[in-house]
């Protein structure tokens, strides 16, 4: 279980951004996911929208009992600045006290992509080799690096809208990975013929035909959590087994799946089981070689809470960050 201090700990952007590698966030978020798995709680995100001027407040928090760690993110998107702040806050899960408070930009790449990692371990085929990424950004790097430690692909196809972004994207990735990594002309040429799909766009449209998803392909979906937008078209929804990382939120901002719900092709009782039950056995995960699966990923505080932990207690071990205190409300919440 975490040490509870007195005093918390202030860790930066940069500090969090060179504390461990894609590997490590994955094997920290695996197991955030097994707890999950087994009752551990976890609540989906809430978000407040300001339209003048236009920005949105959201939030989410989760309890790994067994990490003996609580906590969440709340982040601001939009407004006069038009950026966005991520502040993470840690407590210790038995006593209460406050462990941390992190800056949480530099990492998210990196908890979000081991999410979609832990998503391909569970549900790909353990003979995948090739691998198509929708996107060119933040998110589609920290996707890419994390499932690199879970499959050893032998070719990674990369399309984006903009050439210039997916030939650059390709090119630096391609130094950095054992892998082949190219840049295509389109989605479909991506993904036709890969095993394994990740979609990391800001698309509110299908960023490919679900009717070229080849049998045993496995998609990891992560770029839309909004009702209204879709980054998986109905055909790919229903031809696969579907495996959020919450089921609550499905109804509520799993875009792709209420798509295919209102095109009738599936229903809430096609929700195969959370990926939290998967990991922990709860509920079988791929059971042929030429099931499709679908892993949808919208952001959680189970990978948040289990990435800032490991941050947490490596920054302890090497001596970073700042110490801050937080009064209790046995002595502070006086009203005098």
């Amino acid at each position: 279980m975490a040490d509870a201090t007195d005093g918390a700990l202030f860790l930066t952007s940069a500090e969090c951004a060179e504390l461990a590698a894609p590997g490590e966030y994955v094997e920290a978020v695996r197991e955030g996911y097994r707890q999950r798995g087994q009752g551990a709680p976890a609540a989906p995100r809430t978000k407040l929208t300001s339209e003048s001027p236009p920005g949105m407040l959201t939030g989410y928090s989760a309890i790994l009992p067994e990490t003996g760690a609580m906590g969440g993110y709340m982040y601001a998107a939009g407004f006069g600045d038009e950026d966005a702040r991520f502040m993470l806050p840690l407590f210790d899960a038995d006593s209460g006290r406050p462990l941390a408070l992190l800056d949480g930009a530099s990492l998210n790449p990196f908890k979000t992509g081991a999410a979609g990692a832990v998503g391909v371990d569970a549900l790909a085929c353990e003979d995948a080799t090739t691998l198509a990424v929708i996107g060119s950004g933040a998110q589609a790097r920290g996707q890419l690096r994390a499932v690199s430690t879970v499959r050893e692909f032998e070719t990674v196809s990369i399309y984006s809208p903009t050439k210039d972004n997916r030939e650059s994207f390709a090119a630096a990735m391609n130094k950095q990975l054992a892998a082949s990594v190219a840049a295509v002309a389109s989605s479909a040429a991506a993904v036709e013929g890969a095993d394994v799909v990740i979609t990391a766009t800001n698309s509110p449209e299908p960023v490919f035909d679900g009717a070229v998803l080849e049998d045993g392909a496995h998609v990891t979906a992560m770029g839309q959590y909004h009702p209204e937008k879709h980054e998986l078209d109905a055909t790919t929804i229903e031809r696969a087994t579907y495996v959020p990382d919450l089921r609550e939120r499905v109804m509520n901002d799993a875009g792709s799946f209420i798509n295919a719900v209102d095109e009738g092709v599936v229903s809430e009782e096609d929700i195969h089981g959370e990926l939290g039950e998967v990991v922990a056995g709860e509920v079988p995960g791929r059971e042929s070689a030429e099931e499709i699966t679908v892993f949808d990923s919208g952001g959680t505080g189970i990978e948040t809470v289990a990435a800032a932990h490991m941050l947490y207690e490596k920054a302890r071990e090497q001596g970073l960050g700042t110490e801050i205190e937080f009064a209790p409300a046995s002595e502070a919440l006086t009203g005098e």
